[in-house]
């Protein structure tokens, strides 16, 4: 019973990492999309460090 339930929370977890990856990657929607999202955070680290 306890090897069900370890099998069923791993499955969860493996769903719910998923499912973050996928609205992570949806939200930047193409390539060009990601690039400038690392682009300005660096941005906004590079700016940080200067104050």
């Amino acid at each position: 019973m306890k090897n069900e339930e370890s099998s069923v929370e791993n499955k969860m977890k493996k769903l719910l990492i998923m499912t973050v990856v996928l609205l992570g990657l949806s939200a930047c929607n193409t390539i060009q999309g990601i690039g400038k999202d690392v682009k300005r955070a660096g941005e906004v680290v590079e700016n940080a460090g200067r104050k």
